[in-house]
């Protein structure tokens, strides 16, 4: 099967090795993605217990992409620094089979693209195309077209373009962007030994709230947790990274990244009356991004003809259960499952009905997910009747942190989708027996 993947980020890396390792070629159908890959994008991302068993599976190397195990949750208030909660992580490798992990983001999409374009990995290697901007969809002709006016087809067309990607709209008939969620997150990094470097640091930086270890995560609100301030490291601790939500006064600019000074004194003004230990810390970020958190009400469907959207061209959802990415990977790991063993020279209705299994293992637990991320864990009371609706039947939505663990982490994609393949290819035996005693 000729695969054609649309953007280079995350889900599209991911599936590219998930489909290479099914036997599928994504050398003659290609990966095309908008930039040139030459600049660092984004910040620490986690990759949590319910996709790095997934990551483990197909060969990912840990120790290469700089992985640290998150161990601790640290909440404490703003202004005094004064612990709320201290809680020691259970051993999620036991219960779930896999580690939460957190990763520098740029470190983690150079282990997948090598394992996707690895010439020596399994099945054949991803090749991608760069600087190629998809800018229209044909479902029905299981093909692209870029910017540059040519057109491409493949068997299989996988939209991993991000959240203004054209795709979504292609799918459902109509537009249908991702529009602002009233929030906007400031993310910068600061190297560990940045802060060390900081005489008036040094002391505080080896005791209480802000003591630097390794798998701590930190969390700082203020009294009415209108704040909030997350913190935790990322590349074998050798970076700490940090986030500072505040509500969105620009909500028609899809991305500024702007000038790092205005951006720090933003957020300097946002937190002031934070300790001045943190106040401190924030005026050592050298590079400031802004990004407005969208939002898109979940799908009726995430296929139509040849076309699957996946992750955020899908399902974009708000941080606050650190799930976009391990949506991403899921969706990956689905496909990868779900196009497994599929005849030689398949019809395009065999492609079509498989992708309406993945319809149905992935459309209810990521819509659950872009609904439960809507707000922080301690306020899922807002959210909970919306999210009843994608919830699996007989399970309500989660209420506490341990609830949250095993919806979110307690949950195994491959599995998942093997039982579904499973229950397709016995009926379509069934239907085959039918047609030859006719």
């Amino acid at each position: 099967m000729k695969v054609i993947i649309a953007g280079a980020g995350i889900g599209g890396l991911a599936t590219a090795i998930g489909l290479r390792r099914a036997g599928h070629d994504i050398t003659e159908g290609q990966i095309f993605e908008r930039s040139s890959l030459l600049r660092e994008n984004g910040a620490a991302i986690n990759v949590c217990p319910n996709v790095s068993p997934v990551l483990r599976e197909w060969g990912f190397d840990n120790d290469r992409a700089r992985m640290g195990i998150a161990r601790r949750y640290v909440l404490a208030l703003g202004n005094t620094l004064e612990t709320k909660q201290d809680v020691e992580y259970p051993d999620f490798l036991q219960l779930y089979g896999g580690h939460w992990l957190v990763a520098h983001r740029v470190d983690l999409h150079s282990e997948l693209k090598r394992l996707a374009t690895d010439p020596d990995g399994p099945g054949k290697p991803a090749e991608l195309v760069l600087r190629s901007e998809v800018i229209n969809y044909d479902s029905e002709a299981g093909s692209i077209t870029l910017a540059d006016g040519s057109i491409h087809h493949g068997d299989l067309v996988v939209a991993a373009d991000g959240v203004h990607s054209a795709a979504a709209s292609h799918v459902v008939g109509h537009d249908n962007p991702a529009v602002s969620s009233g929030l906007a997150l400031f993310r910068f990094l600061i190297s560990t030994d940045e802060l060390f470097r900081d005489p008036e640091l040094v002391p505080i930086l080896k005791e209480g709230f802000t003591k630097i270890e390794d798998g701590v995560m930190r969390t700082l609100i203020t009294e009415d947790s209108i704040k909030r301030m997350v913190w935790f490291p990322c590349a074998n601790n050798t970076i700490q990274n940090f986030a500072i939500y505040q509500g969105d006064t620009n909500p028609d600019c899809p991305e500024e990244n702007g000038d790092t000074l205005t951006h720090v004194e933003n957020m300097i003004s946002h937190v002031q009356d934070y300790h001045p230990h943190i106040v401190q810390i924030i005026r050592k970020a050298t590079s400031v991004k802004r990004w407005p958190l969208l939002y898109r009400d979940p799908l009726p469907t995430l296929t139509k003809g040849q076309l699957v959207i996946i992750g955020d061209a899908a399902h974009p959802m708000l941080p606050h259960q650190g799930q976009g990415g391990a949506q991403a990977i899921e969706d990956a790991a689905a496909l990868s499952v779900v196009f497994a063993d599929l005849p030689v020279n398949p019809s395009k209705d065999e492609i079509r009905r498989r992708l309406v299994v993945f319809d149905k293992i992935r459309l209810r637990r990521a819509s659950a997910f872009q609904i439960i991320s809507n707000t922080t864990q301690d306020k899922s009371w807002k959210i909970r009747e919306r999210a009843q609706q994608y919830m699996p039947e007989g399970v309500g939505v989660p209420t506490c942190p341990a609830e949250f663990w095993e919806h979110n982490f307690g949950y195994d994609i491959l599995e998942d989708s093997r039982r579904h393949m499973k229950t397709y290819l016995e009926g379509t035996v069934s239907r085959c027996n039918e047609c030859d005693e006719i």
